[in-house]
């Protein structure tokens, strides 16, 4: 997760969180290329804290983190994200990178990272808790609006914690081609039908 020379220490990660708001905003950007240095759990922990204060929707604090180091859950993460990559990149990057060399770069660092998925020391794993407390019932259809402000309401808490790991010095970046069969991941996670990662 690092995004200069080498993963910092756990002490000198969590010194480094003194960073100043803004320069970690100006600063931050997502880095798909990594060191497979293991990650402290204090400093991982501390990311999620930092996330865990962002704002929800109706002040729901309807999330869960999965913090996922195993190398067989990585390997079946990796499977679907390869698989989500090639059919969005044959569809739609391979066209528009020909034509943009910023996106061809971005392409680039996005199939280094398929190709070293299993690599990437710690993986965490934004997911919403679903419910009639949550304002949504599994498999019932909701309205456009409430399914936005829904699923929208885990992104702050995922900009906290990008936040958290830039002023950490450690790289990261926001995917979710991983993901892309919720039932699938699901089952690689294990977690409940109440939970959506």
């Amino acid at each position: 997760m690092p995004d200069t020379a080498g993963i910092p220490t756990t002490s000198e990660a969590l010194a480094r969180l003194d960073m100043p708001l803004t320069e970690a905003m100006l600063t931050q950007r997502a880095v798909r290329r990594v060191y497979p240095d293991p990650v402290d759990d204090a400093v991982v922990m501390k990311c999620i804290d930092l996330a865990l204060h962002a704002p929800t929707g109706a002040n729901g604090q309807n999330w869960e983190f999965i913090v996922v180091k195993d190398l067989a859950v990585k390997k079946k993460l990796a499977k679907r994200y390869r698989q989500a990559w090639n059919l969005y990149y044959q569809t739609v990057i391979r066209r528009v990178s020909k034509k943009d060399p910023s996106m061809a770069k971005t392409a680039r660092a996005v199939q280094w990272q398929v190709d070293h998925f299993t690599e990437v020391p710690v993986l965490i794993v934004a997911c919403l808790r679903l419910g009639a407390k949550e304002g949504r019932i599994p498999l019932v259809p909701m309205p456009h609006a409430a399914l936005s402000g829904y699923f929208g309401s885990i992104y702050p808490s995922v900009q906290n914690l990008l936040l958290a790991a830039r002023a950490m010095g450690l790289g990261a970046s926001l995917i979710t081609l991983p993901l892309w069969s919720v039932g699938s991941t699901r089952r690689t996670l294990g977690l409940p039908m109440s939970v959506t990662p």
